[in-house]
């Protein structure tokens, strides 16, 4: 599968995404420098997903097509504003023969905002398990959350950069046993997927995934204290992910997430993507400020 080029990615300035691979594109403006834009998580926030996305987009750039990323640890340091651009700045830390590494860091108005490690390796042939996939209704079997919303929702609905280029089915909890509170632990599963049809670039797809990680994880940590989400301050801190096998992120993913501590105003949440066949392709684990405003 080929690389998708510079061109296909290229920034078009602040505006509204009109297409998943929209949330992706980055400028090059130097030499191992990049720029993008961030659309809101919350309001004027950049979405931490889409932050973390964007810079495996430039790390991704600076490594051989062969070479493929099985894993990344981030850091948010300060909130992104979506109001000006983010700079990625790569440093090209190693280029081994089967590994390489790259560090990013996320600049705006100055300052670091986040930082980036990914580790990128030749792909090889090996033995392997895995765990399967939980027993799940599938993706076709679930209705849309928002094919029923009131013309005000609807409207909130549209301006949603994610919920307008994502298609998402949430698992219920009378479907599944393992979709609410579990030995004293919440958890949550969602099948999610890019609204339309990816270009066939492996870094495509792991970028989509990485964007769809930081979805509904600090919402599962929360879950037994949301009472009222418009005083729920949630934001993440930190956020690894391995990807394990190759998968499309424009085809049905299940993201089983379960949330194993919270205290100390910091929730701590893992999760498990799953493809439509129930073959395990990524994990990730992220911890997020969990506090009342």
């Amino acid at each position: 599968m080929g690389r998708v080029s510079e061109h296909d990615l290229a920034d078009e300035g602040p505006g509204r995404a009109e297409t998943f691979l929209d949330l992706l594109r980055l400028e090059q403006i130097e030499e191992n420098i990049f720029r993008g834009w961030c659309h809101a998580g919350a309001p004027l926030r950049a979405f931490g997903g889409q932050v973390a996305a964007q810079a495996l987009v430039a790390a991704g750039r600076t490594v051989v097509p062969e070479r493929h990323v099985h894993s990344l640890h981030s850091y948010f340091l300060r909130p992104g504003s979506t109001t000006a651009p983010i700079v990625y700045q790569v440093d090209r830390v190693r280029d081994g023969r089967s590994f390489a590494t790259r560090r990013v860091t996320g600049v705006q108005h100055g300052a670091a905002i986040f930082t980036l490690s990914a580790s990128f390796k030749v792909a090889e042939d090996t033995p392997g398990h895995r765990r399967a996939m939980p027993d799940v209704p599938l993706p076709e079997d679930l209705p849309d959350p928002y094919e029923k919303l009131s013309t005000e929702e609807r409207a909130h609905y549209e301006e949603s950069q994610t919920r307008l280029l994502m298609d998402l089915r949430f698992v219920p909890e009378d479907r599944s046993p393992g979709t609410h509170m579990v030995d004293g632990i919440p958890h949550q599963r969602v099948w999610m997927r890019a609204a339309k049809q990816l270009p066939d670039d492996p870094l495509l797809h792991v970028c989509g995934l990485t964007y769809m990680s930081d979805l509904t994880l600090a919402g599962t940590a929360a879950k037994p204290y949301i009472t009222n989400p418009a005083t729920l301050q949630m934001a993440s801190l930190d956020h690894a992910v391995w990807f394990l096998r190759p998968f499309r992120a424009d085809e049905w993913l299940l993201f089983a997430q379960a949330s194993p501590s919270a205290q100390d105003a910091r929730g701590l949440a893992m999760g498990e993507f799953y493809n439509h066949d129930g073959v395990l392709v990524a994990s990730v684990v992220q911890e997020a400020v969990i506090r009342q405003r």
